[in-house]
């Protein structure tokens, strides 16, 4: 049966080499880890039969491999620089930080007795850095906290040299950073980890059409993959939950030990990237349709995952137990 204590997967990972606390000779860094001989292998086939099925095995969508590293113009524009941001607050008792939004579920030295806490302020998930060797204005940086924004600003590029017409779909896998304030779950949420996103362009009209298909699609795919149904289910986010570039989301969750967690999202993204990009770079974004004479910003489907914790789901579902001259053996059932 699949494992219903997170440590079990833990101690299995460490014990036969998938996942290693990174930097262990020195303590470990928390919400950091190293992939072994099999888990970087099993993360490998989960990215490969990713992109297998939304790329290789599909005509409409193209592959590319952006930078991690961005100028301050681009999350200026998508509105990360104003909006990727976390409720913070201080406990005044221990001194800890936690999210706002999470107190109920927080590592609490004090037993959660007696705290209080200070009012919450935005933290910005982005990782900030600098280019060159003189430290100043113009030269910030940032770690890209997801990988879309690269195929938004290469939508020209590629709708010129592959000669698409919507709907077609860029897709990326690699990694991105967020400084998460309250990282944990082992491999679920750190603060380094990699996506599998595709961006979908369609016609306006069709926005609705496109994001119940690629809802159903991407079920299916993990599904097909060995995760039983009843370990997944589509859940449709409030307008409270909504991010800002969002008119509708919905995440498709994997019944972990904790509870029901994001294995991945599917968002309308409308034309807020396009055109927040094409104001700020003073560029054409827009396609323009022979057929109908219409020139017109796509909209964006966008099913976005998480590698490293798509690959802990599959752990999770693989996990059993059989019993040989009366031991316990632990064993994957994986396809």
């Amino acid at each position: 049966m699949p494992a219903t204590d997170l440590e079990q997967i833990v101690n299995l990972c460490k014990r036969r080499g998938f996942v290693y606390p990174s930097a262990e000779i020195y303590g470990g860094f928390r919400s950091s880890y190293d992939y072994g001989p099999l888990g970087s292998l099993m993360l490998r086939n989960v990215k490969d039969a990713w992109v297998r099925a939304m790329v290789q095995e599909r005509d409409d969508v193209m592959l590319i491999d952006a930078a991690i590293l961005g100028p301050h113009a681009v999350f200026e524009a998508s509105g990360h620089l104003a909006n990727f941001s976390d409720p913070l607050v201080d406990c005044t008792v221990c001194k800890k930080r936690f999210r706002e939004d999470q107190l109920e579920d927080r590592d609490c030295p004090q037993k959660m007795k007696g705290c209080t806490f200070t009012e919450a302020r935005a933290f910005n998930l982005m990782f900030k850095t600098h280019a060159g060797p003189v430290e100043g204005e113009g030269t910030d940086v940032y770690m890209r906290p997801e990988t879309a924004q690269g195929m938004f600003v290469n939508f020209a590029n590629v709708l010129q040299t592959s000669r698409r017409k919507p709907p077609f779909g860029i897709a990326q896998v690699g990694k991105s950073f967020r400084n998460e304030i309250t990282p944990g779950n082992f491999i679920f949420r750190t603060r380094e980890f990699e996506q599998m996103e595709m961006e979908y362009f369609v016609p306006p009209a069709e926005s609705a059409k496109w994001y119940e298909y690629w809802c159903q699609e991407r079920m299916n795919w993990y599904i097909e993959y060995g995760i039983p149904a009843e370990m997944l289910r589509l859940r449709a986010h409030a307008s409270d939950e909504l991010s800002h570039y969002s008119a509708g989301t919905s995440d498709i969750e994997f019944k972990f030990p904790w509870g029901w967690g994001e294995l991945e999202g599917i968002a309308q993204r409308t034309d807020f990237d396009l055109k927040r990009h094409a104001e700020y770079s003073k560029q054409k974004l827009d396609y323009f349709d022979q057929a109908t004479n219409e020139r017109y910003v796509p909209f964006v489907v966008e099913p976005a995952a998480g590698a490293n914790r798509t690959m802990a789901a599959f752990l999770l579902a693989a996990y059993d137990e059989d019993m040989i001259n009366d031991e316990p053996r632990t064993v994957l059932r994986s396809r």
